[in-house]
């Protein structure tokens, strides 16, 4: 899966029973994706001990603060890998 900026995505709302790097505040919410920062070891199979790590691709997402908190008019950015999203209808 590539996305371009732009794309809406939804952060998954899975709650593993191991590491992730995937914050509770942004599961489930939908936001935009703002660029792609490149490939990088899934923390997830890191604190696990998977070796080698599986490599996917890090994308910086935009998220109304209002829609995590109830209120704010501006925007957090989350760093997400790949496997943390889906792209959003």
């Amino acid at each position: 899966m590539s996305l371009p900026p732009g794309t809406r995505v939804r952060a998954r709302l899975a709650d593993p029973d191991h590491h992730t790097r995937l914050p509770r505040y942004v599961r489930g919410h939908t936001g935009e994706i703002i660029e792609a920062a490149g490939e990088w070891p899934l923390p997830d199979d890191v604190a696990r001990g998977i070796s080698p790590p599986r490599a996917e691709t890090v994308y910086s997402v935009r998220f109304p603060a209002a829609a995590l908190w109830g209120q704010g008019t501006h925007h957090v950015v989350v760093d997400l890998w790949e496997s943390y999203l889906e792209e959003a209808g």
